[in-house]
């Protein structure tokens, strides 16, 4: 029996992790200042000698911290305010006082109501992006990592026509989490695809301004999944 003392080797922290620390210094220390725009990838990967996927994945591990935003075009931003939520939410699941059901019976409650806000007051630019990242999607099904990316940029693209700064911070915050159900989907035959179509009705309904469909589709959407992650989980 092992002894109740011994623990487990310290890892050594990947590349991502070094860089996303690097760069949550300089956010401390005021080099990088609210609302200032970070360096571009390309001038990451060269300034500090890392991968793209390094830099994307630490620009990513930042953005679920709620410490930078999507300023568009695939540039960041220093945010304007902590997000103690999305900390606070990663810690609840990871020592599983919450599962995934549970976090996408949350998901109804907050993008039923967005999407259906979104539909209301989008804006012809809010639609626009909004397709992009469903163009993206389709561009990256033979990537998980793009797939899903593009997929996390749909609903908080939806967040934000919405305009409700707070559903949009919720979003942020369960981003990551988001992210591992994803991956199970992914695997799913048929799975990204059918997610897709759903996409797409979404958006129809958003364009045409109808409420009520936005949201059934959204629910619709929503619990296909929550089906379908579960199932690759068991």
């Amino acid at each position: 029996m092992a002894d109740a003392t011994e623990t487990s080797p310290i890892e050594r922290p990947n590349t991502y992790e070094l860089l996303a620390q690097r760069l949550l210094e300089l956010i401390a220390d005021g080099e990088l200042a609210v609302g200032e725009p970070l360096p571009s990838e390309r001038e990451l990967v060269e300034r500090f000698r890392v991968g793209r996927s390094s830099v994307r994945e630490a620009l990513r591990v930042l953005e679920s911290k709620g410490l930078i935003d999507g300023g568009g075009k695939g540039r960041f931003v220093v945010s304007t305010s902590p997000k103690p939520l999305n900390s606070s939410l990663q810690v609840l699941l990871e020592l599983k006082e919450a599962d995934i059901e549970e976090l996408y019976e949350l998901r109804e409650v907050i993008e039923g109501a967005t999407v259906a806000f979104a539909a209301e007051r989008r804006t012809d630019d809010d639609l626009t992006a909004i397709a992009a990242t469903i163009d993206d999607m389709a561009a990256g099904l033979g990537s998980p990592d793009e797939y899903i990316d593009a997929d996390l940029s749909f609903h908080l693209a939806i967040a934000r026509a919405g305009n409700n700064r707070i559903a949009v911070h919720m979003m942020q915050a369960i981003r990551e989490i988001l992210r591992r159900g994803l991956l199970r989907l992914y695997a799913v035959p048929g799975g990204p695809e059918r997610s897709i179509a759903h996409h797409r009705a979404i958006l129809e309904a958003v364009a045409a301004r109808d409420a009520a469909a936005a949201r059934d589709r959204m629910l619709e959407h929503l619990r296909t999944v929550s089906a379908e992650v579960g199932r690759t989980a068991t």
